[in-house]
């Protein structure tokens, strides 16, 4: 082996996920597994409908803050079951806690404009 620096071999890209494995999640990143959580009614995603209000991540500790389409819905406890169980399989979570809010209350208007298509606003 050469004592240049620059001749000595580099870890592979694909290796990037030992390297990064325990680093926190980002709010991105829980986003994303939030896109997992489905309305069975309205067969779309709490995140399309509008229905994630808040994500904070720190050192690991992920807090949602959500809602339901009404306050009278049911699903409530699958939904924390459900975030806490796809957020909980992302790399770096240590805990996961929610949050069930009615203030602001959910209108249509807070979805994406995909959401709105497929449902007809």
């Amino acid at each position: 082996m050469s004592d240049d620096p620059a001749a000595q071999p580099t870890a592979a890209p694909h290796d990037a996920r030992t390297v990064t494995s325990g680093a926190a999640p980002t709010p991105e990143d829980v986003m994303d597994a939030l896109s997992n959580v489905i309305d069975p009614e309205l067969g779309l995603d709490f995140v399309e409908l509008g229905l994630i209000y808040g994500v904070e991540v720190n050192d690991g500790n992920v807090n949602v803050t959500f809602t339901l389409t009404t306050p009278g819905c049911p699903i409530g406890p699958q939904v924390t079951e459900q975030i806490e169980e796809f957020v909980g399989e992302l790399d770096g979570v240590k805990s996961v806690e929610s949050q069930m809010v009615f203030t602001p209350p959910w209108s249509p208007e807070k979805m994406s404009e995909d959401a709105k298509f497929a449902l007809g606003y």
